[in-house]
């Protein structure tokens, strides 16, 4: 089916005002959405899609009240359109002046609370270079992320799996080490010369993922090899909710350095023993090695690989950077 619909794409017969005007309703999961983007009114968007359907002779969308949802045939269009696109476009960025216009969504997949101004300055200079790539983030725990990109439903990850193997490749992002804090409201706030002995029967609030066989079990297993036998209190998939709820005094908890000790500057926190901190939990770039990224995601994704290795480098870490296996 692909390879008629490709053919039907390349008639010298469409309409490729058309089909941009697809690829919009297509992003925009909306027709007045994709008329407001486009800066035209809902029915020429309408009309423009029926039009490029009798073209083409199959059914693009469905409309359910205001939502319309792609069907199969078009999200072959989609595919198949982004990629001719994305091949203009290269072009354009090889001839043109700007060297910049590329356009197309990114989809990224992130662990809760990767916090860096680094990777936010990032960011906004790449939105400012390529204002035409849009973005779909996605927060998921990192035991979901391979199975994710092995479905190449992702451009790439942001998780704390290192190891994953198989068809993903990885690369250091953000090197970081976990340690203990409490909240104002904890007994323990404010106190000196503690010890790890001092922590052996508080309460803790762990992540959700901290249990043996998760990525953050690595914070399990130092609570049991050091006997602190507290309780679980609170549990929450979302660090800043993690966050939230050791301020709130529920127990002690870890949280990566950087993070806690800018609650530590602001008076909210309190680091606690050991000083070495706990365990190091990286935060690691993943990538499908053998899915064909589109323009859009081949720049990003670019882009972010020189960041991630500049910024490994500016605090003397390894690289990690981890070919797939492709056999």
């Amino acid at each position: 089916m692909t390879r008629s619909v490709r053919a039907a794409l390349i008639n010298d017969r469409l309409d490729w005002n058309l089909l941009r005007t697809f690829l919009v309703i297509a992003r925009e999961q909306s027709v007045s959405r994709a008329a407001a983007h486009l800066h035209i009114t809902q029915p020429a968007v309408s009309h423009a899609l029926r039009r490029l359907e009798e073209q083409l002779g199959r059914k693009l969308v469905q409309r359910s009240g205001p939502r319309i949802d792609i069907t199969r045939a078009g999200n072959e269009v989609r595919e198949i359109a982004e990629e001719i696109y994305g091949s203009i476009s290269r072009l354009a960025s090889d001839e043109g002046e700007g060297g910049h216009y590329v356009s197309g969504q990114v989809r990224l997949i992130t662990v809760s609370g990767v916090q860096s101004e680094a990777y936010d300055d990032f960011l906004a200079d790449f939105h400012a270079d390529y204002p035409d790539i849009d973005f779909e983030v996605q927060v998921m725990r990192s035991a979901d992320v391979p199975s994710a990109l092995l479905q190449h439903t992702a451009t790439a990850a942001l998780s704390l799996n290192r190891h994953v193997g198989g068809k993903i490749a990885q690369q250091l992002f953000m090197p970081q080490r976990y340690a203990l804090f409490c909240g104002r409201r904890h007994p323990l706030f404010g106190r000196e010369g503690l010890s790890v002995e001092d922590l052996r029967e508080e309460n803790f609030v762990s992540f959700a993922g901290d249990q043996l066989g998760a990525s953050l079990s690595v914070l399990g297993v130092f609570r049991d090899q050091h006997g602190l036998a507290g309780r679980v209190v609170a549990t929450s998939a979302s660090m800043a909710e993690v966050m939230r709820l050791i301020v709130a005094g529920f127990g002690i908890g870890s949280l990566p350095e950087h993070v806690g000790q800018a609650q530590v500057a602001a008076g909210r926190m309190m680091r606690l023993p050991p000083a070495e901190g706990i365990a190091d939990l990286d935060v690691v770039l993943l990538w499908a090695a053998e899915r064909k990224p589109r323009a859009a995601e081949a720049v990003f994704l670019e882009r972010l690989r020189a960041f991630a290795a500049g910024q490994v480098r500016a605090h003397g870490g390894e690289s990690l950077d981890t070919p797939a296996k492709t056999g």
